[in-house]
């Protein structure tokens, strides 16, 4: 299966909080994955001090203070454009962007790509067509009325894969990296064996689907499949008449919004 083959750019970023357009970069990791497993993964880490406060909230998910971000981390803009610049590179290379929940991270960076003057990621990525695989959205398309949470350590539990150490960017990448992985083997082993692991019939239909697509294919199923999902968790949340208005369903990267450029300040 092609997408399941060659070398993987595994992404994760730690941020100052939940907001694309308002937060900022902590950490950062791209670990360069060898799908065929003859080599350890290459990784790269950076911690930035972000230019601002880091709030306690944050830090207890995360565990990296102010104080520490601002004694030990690069500057931003720095950092920023090395994260940028070496995920493009990987992107040339022809390797997919592999990771968990990408819309955040990848809009995230677009957002602090425009914030320092630099080129934004996001023109950038659709620029080269680059692909990105979301095991978040994968794990929701092949499986979407599984109940329970579907944070990255509920879904590294759910594929029976290791996750050491949640919300730390270099040990998340690589879990991220497992749980997509874990996906593709499931879908090579087809609906029969499936079915036979337990999977319901859909689910199983869904999964050994996945395993046919090439890497252009397999991405834009994601951004159907996401926006798909976008829709239904809005119609939720109309009928429980609950605001709505931060759910998006553009995938992998939320359009930049010129009405928000003063968040960018």
């Amino acid at each position: 299966m092609t997408w399941l083959t060659g070398h993987w750019a595994g992404f994760d970023l730690e941020t100052t909080g939940v907001s694309v357009d308002d937060d900022r970069v902590v950490t950062a990791c791209i670990a360069r994955v060898d799908t065929s497993g003859s080599q350890p993964p290459a990784v790269r880490s950076a911690l930035a001090d972000p230019g601002i406060e880091i709030p306690e909230a944050a830090t207890e998910v995360h565990g990296i203070s102010t104080e520490h971000a601002r004694r030990h981390g690069a500057p931003a803009a720095e950092v920023v454009a090395q994260v940028a610049d070496a995920l493009m590179a990987a992107v040339y290379e022809g390797l997919p962007i592999v990771g968990f929940n990408l819309q955040y991270d990848v809009t995230l960076l677009d957002r602090e790509t425009r914030r320092y003057g630099l080129e934004p990621f996001g023109d950038r990525l659709v620029a080269a067509c680059g692909v990105v695989i979301d095991g978040y959205v994968l794990h929701k398309y092949a499986d979407p009325f599984r109940k329970g949470s579907r944070k990255l350590t509920a879904v590294c539990e759910h594929y029976g894969v290791r996750l050491d150490g949640a919300h730390d960017s270099h040990q998340d990448a690589l879990a991220a990296a497992r749980v997509v992985f874990r996906i593709g083997q499931y879908a090579q082993k087809g609906v029969d064996w499936l079915r036979e692991q337990g999977f319901k019939d859909d689910v199983a239909r869904r999964l050994a689907g996945l395993a046919s697509l090439d890497l252009p294919a397999l991405h834009g199923l994601q951004v159907r499949a996401k926006a798909e999902q976008a829709a239904s968790f809005i119609s939720y949340l109309k009928r429980q008449r609950k605001p709505y208005g931060d759910v998006r369903g553009e995938w992998p990267c939320v359009p930049f919004e010129p009405v928000r450029q003063e968040a960018l300040a």
